[in-house]
């Protein structure tokens, strides 16, 4: 792991009054995803013997919410619906004035939003060290957003990445190597644990009985894929009449200040499963936070991704002992080694993607033994006690 250069200001050793690091995590909001549920799994786990640990956010609001609020730690909400206008500059102002009255230390921001907006606020705030958070290459930014991020990150003291691909990204973008720090995700393996199948889930999902079943589970936007796998689908039916496909999470948009499903996009990608002859074999099971037990009834896994940072879907479905098939894009190739723990194919290629599902639908021996591997690779390298133990020991060097 790269060592972080210091940039702050002031006295980055003092501390809590009872010793402890007092530290300041910022997301969007808090929706099924996978920074969303890195982060959340990491604040509750950080040792609270040496971190006093509290959330900010955005949106008040998703599925992980009553996680976070079990917790009992402060949680701050400093609502916008645009970074450029009034309300924003007055919320900074708020949140510059609750770092200093609580003595933040160390303030660690989440993505583009959190990143553009609290960065300057903490460092003009005097929080002695800012650590800023980038997990994906930048495919859903405009060339102003990726501009605007790579200038405010340049304040921060180091920028933490999820992947070896983002490090290069960003090395090619111009940050400088020695500011990276790489931290990959972990999976909380006791969520994974071989486990009795649930009896009526398969009947809850619309599934039959016996059936293949070949996931995706993803947020619902188009650069994941979806309809590259849906066009993957329509082969593999033609040689796996038997077979069915599910689409395991959704999309939160904000309509007339409500957060609701973005019902568009999955209407369009039923319109095309129709269209394709499949339209009968796909299930759409939105948000689910039991993914464990949906993915015990998966056949394959499949992430279809045109860009990635480090998937938590491909880590869980390796965790669960699934057999995987993904795009060879970002950091994906870190986790699955192409023909040991899974098939990797080009991204936008539906023919290669149906041609590797296949292979494991006709060769059960092969994709137990995938599973298998996925799940020891697992556990060798991608555990989130792992994950925790590398950022516990980034925050106490950048508290030095």
């Amino acid at each position: 792991m790269s060592r972080a250069n210091g940039n702050g200001n002031g006295n980055a050793a003092a501390t809590a009054l009872d010793g402890r690091i007092r530290i300041l995590e910022f997301l969007t909001t808090f929706d099924v995803g996978g920074t969303e549920r890195q982060v959340v799994d990491l604040t509750r786990r950080l040792d609270a013997a040496r971190f006093d640990a509290r959330f900010a956010c955005l949106r008040r609001g998703g599925a992980f919410l009553p996680d976070v609020e079990a917790t009992g730690m402060p949680l701050a909400e400093y609502g916008i619906n645009s970074l450029h206008n009034g309300n924003t500059f007055r919320q900074q102002l708020k949140f510059a004035r609750h770092l200093r009255r609580d003595g933040i230390q160390i303030v660690h921001t989440y993505n583009f939003y959190p990143n553009v907006f609290a960065i300057l606020p903490a460092r003009l705030s005097g929080v002695p060290r800012v650590v800023a958070s980038i997990r994906d290459t930048g495919v859903y930014q405009s060339p102003m957003q990726k501009r605007v991020q790579r200038c405010l990150c340049g304040l921060a003291d180091c920028v933490v990445v999820n992947a070896e691909a983002v490090r290069r990204w960003l090395i090619e973008d111009g940050v400088r190597p020695e500011r990276i720090v790489v931290i990959r995700n972990g999976v909380d393996l006791a969520r994974f644990a071989p486990a009795p199948r649930r009896p009526g889930l398969r009947r809850e999902l619309n599934l039959p009985p016996d059936a293949p079943v070949l996931a995706v589970l993803s947020r619902l936007t188009q650069s994941k894929g979806f309809e590259d796998f849906l066009q993957a689908a329509a082969l593999v039916a033609a040689r796996f009449p038997e077979a069915r496909f599910m689409i395991v999470g959704d999309r939160s948009i904000v309509r007339d200040g409500a957060v609701v499903g973005d019902v568009r996009y999955r209407a369009e990608l039923q319109s095309l499963a129709d269209r394709l002859g499949i339209g009968d074999r796909l299930v759409f099971t939105g948000y689910r936070m039991d993914v464990p037990e949906v993915l015990s009834e998966v056949t394959v896994s499949v992430l279809p991704s045109l860009s990635e940072g480090l998937s938590n879907a491909v880590l869980e479905s390796m965790a669960a002992g699934r057999p995987v098939v993904a795009t060879r894009v970002g950091g994906t190739p870190e986790v699955v080694e192409d023909g040991v723990t899974g098939l990797l194919v080009p991204p936008r290629d539906p023919e290669s993607l149906a041609r590797a599902i296949g292979l494991l639908l006709e060769n059960r021996e092969l994709a137990v033994r995938f599973g298998r591997a996925g799940r020891e690779r697992i556990e060798a390298q991608f555990t989130l006690q792992r994950m925790v133990d590398e950022t516990q020991r980034l925050y106490e060097r950048l508290a030095v």
